[in-house]
């Protein structure tokens, strides 16, 4: 059976074609990203604009045209925070739902840390006992805890790449005290989510998740051996926080001939690292390791798990 999730996020429209079969892992076809950056496209007032909302018809029409020439059998439309967020939400969506030609699942941030940790669980295994998550999109950061497979704690926090690098880095390069600024603003921002995860077990494992982590961890991080065919890296904190005054000072285009920075991450990966560095500093995170599996990986399992399947016939 072939599937297909769109995730639309801050950052990109995303599909992934995948093949399934019961009891199997997830065999991915194919990947198309159109990089948009809404955040450019927002409004004083918390909406995005209509060039920002045409941008996203676009996108999306072009992903349904790709799911229909891949013969997707269902397609699984999700958007995250820039749109769940947005003053003009409801427009949005509705003009999505016209492109897509079916109805549009708007995910809250507990429900995108859950997606995520079902992936991140499902890839590391049930072996890997205690996981603490970490995944920063372009408007939020997710935050997840537990042994199982979905979460005992999750929490979303408005710190995103995207809408950090707005409030805080808009300068390029942005400079020390803007740096320093948004420093204060993701500890304060950090706190109640450290306080009332504080019960939890010491986890076994750390995970990052999303794109700018994984690029981060190709900057500054290095590959676990061992792991034949599957790319596998560790990031250290002092190796992150190490970069960050470099990355600060050296404008948006320079970055991407860093290892690891891709042209759409330019602007945004300062305020990620930022934020990842804060994060695992509050919850006392040496090292993290980087998980190739996320939300949308997350949303197919839990979409496979809740069909009916039916037992060959002799």
């Amino acid at each position: 059976m072939r599937l297909g999730v769109l995730d639309i996020g801050s950052n990109t429209v995303h599909l992934l074609v995948a093949d399934v079969r019961p009891g199997g892992r997830p065999q991915a076809r194919t990947s198309k990203r159109t990089v948009l950056r809404l955040m450019r496209y927002l409004e004083p007032d918390g909406s995005i604009s209509d060039d920002g909302v045409r941008a996203l018809v676009s996108a999306v029409t072009e992903a349904v045209a790709v799911s229909r020439t891949e013969n997707v059998v269902e397609l699984l439309a999700t958007a995250t925070s820039a749109v769940r967020d947005a003053t003009n939400g409801a427009a949005v969506i509705a003009a999505i739902e016209e492109a897509l030609g079916q109805d549009l699942q708007v995910l809250g941030g507990e429900s995108e840390a859950r997606f995520t940790f079902l992936a991140v669980r499902r890839w590391f295994g049930w072996s890997a006992g205690q996981i603490l998550l970490f995944d920063i999109g372009g408007g939020s950061l997710e935050v997840a805890a537990g042994s199982d497979e979905l979460p005992d704690v999750a929490a979303s926090v408005p710190l995103g790449a995207g809408r950090m690098t707005v409030q805080f880095l808009s300068d390029d390069p942005p400079g020390e005290g803007a740096v320093e600024r948004l420093r204060e603003h993701a500890r304060e921002t950090l706190r109640p989510i450290v306080k009332g995860m504080s019960g939890a077990p010491r986890p076994d494992h750390v995970v990052g998740s999303s794109k700018a982590i994984r690029s981060l961890a190709k900057l500054a991080g290095y590959p676990v051996p061992g792991w034949s065919g599957i790319e596998r890296m560790t990031l250290p904190r002092a190796a992150l926080g190490s970069w960050i005054p470099r990355l600060a000072r050296i404008p948006a285009s320079a970055r991407q001939e860093l290892p690891g920075i891709t042209a759409d991450r330019t602007f945004q990966i300062v305020a990620g690292a930022v934020v990842l560095h804060e994060a695992m500093r509050a919850f006392d995170v040496d090292e993290l390791e980087v998980s190739p599996w996320a939300l949308r990986e997350g949303v197919l399992l839990r979409y496979i798990e809740s069909l009916s399947w039916s037992a060959p016939t002799a």
